[in-house]
């Protein structure tokens, strides 16, 4: 049935395992599949596919991730499809009657990254669309991973919940700023401009009397330099704040 786990048996790489276990339909597996990718993560094994495997439906809704269903491996169950692996995660959000510990996707894959790193095969669990992973899906993984949604409604599709993970594995290791500024290929003022363009104010606005009473006009200035500074302004903006006071202060 497809792939063997001797096939399969090459190193892991950077990422984990995404094991679908009993997918139905063949529009979720491909769509999974574009979830894996669109973060990095290229290893997919499916357990006992409803629609059998290839399918034609998973590879029309893979588009450009077809190559994740190309090296999938297919495995009769699921105690074949984790042979090799060292460590499991089963994803569910409803309460087992198995002692095992839970985890949010981040922590699960924070450290999913850590054995990962240190040689170990590690897979994650996603059971069939219908209803999830059973218990006996679930006995064979160490811990559990949760997605903090609503409690009234929890219902993720099988796409989703492997997007979720997928992105918390390449959030973690992703050297990405939290936030950046984007120029649209402006260049940024330089500091010189910057102070330029607060002297050109203070000297309109002493001109035209704002700094009043004179003993709170150091405080004023400063407050004032604070928030050009603040603004992060491109050269252009510069030039155009110059423009502006430049008209406002022109006699007719």
């Amino acid at each position: 049935m497809g792939s063997t786990i001797r096939e399969l048996s090459t190193e892991q790489g950077s990422s984990p395992f995404v094991v679908l276990v009993r997918p139905q339909m063949g529009e979720n597996i491909g769509a999974a599949a574009r979830a894996m990718l669109n973060f990095g993560l290229e290893h997919m094994r499916l357990v006992a596919p409803r629609d059998g495997w290839p399918n034609s439906s998973a590879t029309a809704l893979a588009s450009g991730a077809s190559g994740v269903l190309d090296h999938a491996g297919v495995f009769p169950d699921l105690g074949a499809a984790l042979a090799d692996c060292d460590y499991v995660y089963a994803t569910t959000a409803r309460s087992r009657d198995l002692v095992k510990p839970v985890l949010t996707p981040e922590t699960a894959m924070a450290e999913a990254r850590a054995m990962i790193a240190s040689g170990k095969k590690v897979a994650v669990l996603f059971g069939p669309e219908r209803a999830g992973l059973e218990n006996d899906d679930v006995s064979h993984a160490n811990a559990i991973i949760t997605v903090p949604v609503n409690a009234e409604f929890y219902s993720l599709n099988l796409a989703q919940c492997v997007l979720l993970t997928a992105y918390e594995f390449a959030r973690l290791g992703s050297d990405a700023p939290g936030m950046r500024l984007e120029l649209a290929g402006a260049d940024m003022a330089t500091g010189i401009e910057v102070q330029k363009l607060g002297d050109h104010f203070e000297e309109k606005l002493e001109a035209a009397g704002f700094f009043h009473p004179p003993d709170k006009a150091p405080v004023m200035k400063l407050f004032l330099r604070n928030m050009y500074t603040r603004w992060s302004l491109t050269r252009g903006e510069v030039q155009a704040l110059h423009g502006i006071l430049r008209k406002l202060v022109r006699r007719d």
